[in-house]
């Protein structure tokens, strides 16, 4: 039997319920607005609440319910430690730049990485060694990072004190996490991975291996992107021979983590976890995976539309593109004559999920509609803006230096040539546009369509 224990605690608490004179203050939907109690149900109500109270355990220190369900989500991963996260990803970026990085100190980093991972070298003061990864030109993506640029950059800087890559990519592009690991090993740095959008690849041999089972140190994993975990719900896995300081990375959680903790979210974990474990858990995963190869199998047939391959990406994760069409378009398409909407759509092309939430009928929808917009003839429509960022910057001033400098905001016309004071980086994908201490240049102008303004390190007064 696969074990839930934060669902079971919540469970026992509403067929056992007590009186309630602490927070949260709707004491289990006592008061709230009707038309919200009509959308969400009681039941939904009953469960919002936080640690401490009906012997549901608490997480900063995880004990009780909380404590189990973190130790057999490590045994599920091949973890040696499992820390539950609220604030998404962003929250174990955050803590892993606060307690495994300092001011000054030299981090190997992809340039492609999302945007926490930036706010959180910011907050330490780290120096971000800047990874480029390979570009798929004909796609308008970055690619995977090459082991050998790893190990150029270790042999360039003795002192680079971690090794911080993403993996998958955003649109599933992969690298040989395997043979970087190796590389940081024979250097003795510590490899941290943030595998956000893979949280399957461990309950499926049909997907690449993780990055738990490839050496890596410590692990982000998103459950609510990809895994059926609620909206903000992730974990942080530490590997069983990890070089990091674990209790470091644990009081900087406590940092960036609620006080309050919302168990309907921890508890959509410990489900997510138990599903994933579960026979009908993995039938669904099986068929995201069936019905991502129908899909591609079908996108081969057509005429006008492409994918990228899955022999470079993971197969659940699907990059299109039509001919004639931006990617931008594509999606306009897609939602207004047919309904559909898309992870998110770029320059070139747009990502689709093969969820373990979709039914085949949905994917046969799908691609019934691209069949339709294959066979017709659309007109070729130019954009100014631009969606992916694909610049390697010019760094005039370290990040953190220029993010806490005497700024001031100017037309975004008017920044060429000055030095950026924020990080502009559009969700999704959470890549850098520009960073503080940035050159702003005239290549950056089509992808700031959307921005008026922007804050700059003030001039100084001579």
């Amino acid at each position: 039997m696969i074990k839930a224990p934060i669902v079971e605690a919540l469970q026992n608490a509403c067929d056992n319920p007590t009186y309630h004179f602490h927070i949260p203050g709707h004491a289990r939907g006592g008061c709230v607005l009707e038309e919200f109690r009509s959308l969400v149900g009681d039941k939904v109500l009953c469960v919002d609440t936080t640690d401490e109270f009906d012997n549901l355990g608490t997480l900063h220190p995880a004990t009780g319910p909380i404590k189990e369900a973190q130790e057999l989500a490590a045994a599920a991963f091949g973890a040696k430690r499992t820390f539950f996260l609220l604030n998404g990803s962003t929250a174990g970026n955050l803590a892993f730049g606060m307690g495994l990085t300092h001011r000054g100190q030299k981090i190997i980093v992809n340039r492609n990485c999302h945007r926490s991972i930036v706010t959180g070298l910011i907050i330490s003061g780290a120096q971000p060694l800047w990874l480029t990864p390979n570009r798929l030109e004909e796609w308008g993506l970055w690619g995977s990072v090459d082991a050998q640029q790893v190990e150029q950059m270790l042999k360039a800087n003795d002192d680079v004190g971690l090794v911080w890559i993403t993996n998958p990519t955003y649109e599933g592009v992969m690298s040989d996490i395997g043979a970087i690991s190796k590389v940081c090993k024979k250097y003795n740095v510590p490899l941290v991975v943030d595998e956000a959008h893979a949280c399957l690849w461990y309950f499926s041999d049909e997907l690449p291996a993780g990055a738990l089972e490839l050496g890596a140190d410590a692990v982000l994993h998103s459950l609510h992107k990809t895994g059926g975990s609620m909206s903000q719900s992730s974990m942080m896995h530490i590997s069983h021979n990890s070089k990091i300081d674990v209790s470091a990375v644990e009081k900087a959680l406590k940092l960036v983590q609620t006080t309050s903790p919302s168990l309907l979210l921890l508890a959509s974990l410990d489900a997510a976890r138990a599903n994933l474990q579960s026979p009908c858990g993995r039938e669904h995963l099986q068929a995201a995976i069936d019905s991502a190869k129908y899909l591609r199998a079908e996108i081969d047939k057509m005429k006008h539309i492409r994918h990228l391959h899955s022999e470079q990406t993971d197969i659940t994760k699907i990059f299109i593109k039509a001919e004639g069409l931006s990617g931008v378009q594509l999606e306009s398409i897609l939602e207004i004559d047919f309904g559909i909407e898309v992870e998110s759509a770029f320059d070139k092309g747009l990502l689709l999920l093969s969820n373990i939430g979709n039914s085949r009928t949905d994917m046969e929808y799908l691609v019934s509609a691209l069949k339709k917009i294959d066979k017709t003839k659309y007109k070729d429509i130019a954009e100014e803006k631009r969606f992916m960022p694909m610049l390697e910057p010019v760094v005039k001033m370290g990040m953190r230096e220029a993010f806490f400098a005497p700024k001031e905001t100017v037309a975004k016309t008017d920044a060429v040539g000055r030095i950026a004071a924020e990080v502009l980086a559009d969700c999704p994908p959470g890549i850098a546009i520009l960073l503080p201490g940035e050159l702003i240049t005239e290549a950056h102008m089509p992808y700031l369509a959307d921005y008026g303004f922007v804050d700059v390190v003030r001039l100084s007064r001579s």
